[in-house]
């Protein structure tokens, strides 16, 4: 009798089978709530970057004698972007990358430039007076930066099948830019260091400008002092990835055009525009607010950011104005 009462003791101190389970389930269940928890932020924090050093320099074994030091640097930022600091603009949903906001926006900014430098490339620069045959590296360069940012391995709204992500064609760009800058290094490649060249090349990047700095009054106008504006920080840091990009595009074209610019006497000038789109792309607000420009306690970053990009465009225009003559 004693025995039985014992073994009935220990059968009541010792959990149900169906308790374990559930006790085991509804761990299983905190522990990834916890990790869902922290998976998007930790992810989103390791990965955020915005690179905006305007100390960047090509590496030496881009920079070869006789080679486009602007090419070289333009080399460089995509490789940089899409390989050092991986891009993000097309991470799918599940990943954290694809809750950031700043830094997709901020590289997008840097391709657009870069595809617009490209372009001139294969259209002015790349050339004998523009009545050669195109480059073919640089063609090829130029057609995959126009390539959309946001196209991972599977583009649903087009078809089924995987295609070809965006990081997959910038990397092509940045292989094609290479050779055509090492052709031009062996002097099998052409890049006319004219003036102008130089003029219609900085024109284009001026018009570049132009659209941005429409694109900030637009907003501004429309939507100053708005209480919740999701769109202010794409303007702002998409403009930023873009001042940043022509930023260093520009300061080293000043290297390739160096002759140009001592005979026409741009150096003053040539650097004072340096200088605003500088401040440009060095902005950096720990928040983007879009406040009424007169605003005494939320000031407005994009009118702060037109103001220096409109001013470099006016350096800018000032230095085409002297080349036209």
């Amino acid at each position: 009798m004693v025995a039985d009462r014992l073994m009935g003791q220990a059968r009541r101190l010792l959990p149900k089978p169906g308790t374990t389970r559930l006790r085991a389930a509804g761990g299983i269940a905190v522990a990834l709530l916890v990790a869902a928890l922290f998976y998007y932020p930790v992810g989103m924090l390791i990965t955020h970057t915005i690179d905006d050093d305007a100390a960047f320099q090509a590496p030496a074994e881009l920079s070869a004698e006789n080679g486009s030091q602007a090419v070289a640097v333009a080399i460089a930022m995509i490789e940089r972007e899409v390989n050092q600091h991986r891009w993000v603009a097309n991470d799918p949903f599940f990943l954290p990358p694809a809750a950031l906001d700043n830094m997709p926006n901020f590289q997008q900014g840097i391709i657009s430039a870069l595809a617009r430098f490209a372009f001139e490339l294969t259209d002015q620069i790349g050339r004998t007076r523009g009545t050669s045959q195109t480059d073919p590296d640089l063609q090829e360069a130029s057609g995959q930066l126009q390539y959309s940012g946001d196209v991972w391995v599977f583009d649903l709204s087009t078809s089924l099948a995987p295609t070809t992500t965006s990081e997959a064609r910038y990397r092509k760009a940045a292989r094609s830019l290479r050779a055509y800058n090492e052709r031009l290094a062996s002097g099998n490649a052409v890049f006319e260091r004219r003036a102008d060249n130089l003029l219609a090349t900085l024109d284009r990047f001026a018009l570049d400008m132009g659209a941005s700095s429409a694109a900030i009054d637009r907003h501004v106008a429309e939507h100053a002092g708005d209480l919740i504006d999701t769109r202010a920080d794409d303007i702002f840091y998409g403009i930023k990835g873009q001042s940043y990009a022509y930023y260093l595009i520009i300061r080293d074209l000043g290297g390739d055009y160096a002759n140009v610019i001592g005979e026409r006497e741009l150096g003053g000038a040539w650097a004072k525009m340096l200088e605003s789109l500088r401040a440009t792309a060095e902005l950096s607000p720990l928040v983007v607010v879009n406040g009424q420009p007169d605003s005494q306690a939320l000031p407005s970053h994009l009118a702060a950011q037109g103001f220096y990009l409109l001013r470099a465009r006016t350096k800018l225009r000032e230095i085409t104005n002297i080349l036209l003559k």
